[in-house]
């Protein structure tokens, strides 16, 4: 499980996800809502690969992304993620035989499917080589009459400051050897 930043990051991070192509068959990421399983605030990743031996050609030819994140809400206390809520994302991932896989996402015919496959070539195509892929409208951003309920917009909020606190202590630490 890895935090959104490892996804995007530039310089390491960019050469980390390069080599991960490269050296592994990375197959899956599942994009995870706020919260839910790292630090408060912090959005997390899950990424599927299998370790390969070394090869000249990468061993990464497409990836599959689930985006269990947009437009879903969960908090630890209210609405915590429960094993039933990623039924789906186990049926799109196919675990019996992922070369079956199907994608639910079309353009025209279903833009709100939210499993998706990308090649190689458009992954090592986008800025920094990032893996933080999204396609779907977040839909509280365009319509402002279904936002969530203040208490809950009001404890993203606490969760989101108290994640930025710990990413400053972390950062602080590591300046003082810590």
């Amino acid at each position: 499980m890895l935090p959104d930043n490892v996804l995007f990051e530039g310089g390491a991070g960019e050469t980390v996800r390069k080599k991960l192509l490269e050296t592994t068959n990375l197959h899956t990421i599942l994009r995870l809502p706020t919260g839910i399983f790292y630090a408060n605030g912090v959005k997390a990743n899950v990424l599927f690969w299998d370790a390969k031996p070394s090869s000249k050609e990468p061993w990464t030819k497409e990836v599959w992304v689930y985006d269990y994140r947009t437009n879903i809400h969960h908090t630890l206390k209210k609405n915590p993620l429960k094993l039933d809520d990623l039924n789906d994302f186990i049926a799109c991932y196919n675990p019996k035989n992922r070369n079956k896989r199907k994608e639910t996402f079309d353009t025209t015919n279903n833009p709100e499917g939210r499993w998706r496959k990308f090649t190689y070539d458009e992954i090592i195509a986008r800025d920094k080589t990032s893996l933080d892929i999204a396609w779907l409208k977040d839909k509280s951003l365009a319509d402002l009459d279904n936002l969530p309920d203040p208490d809950e917009l009001a404890l993203d909020i606490v969760e989101n400051l108290e994640a930025g606190l710990e990413s400053f202590k972390a950062i602080i630490a590591s300046l003082n050897g810590k």
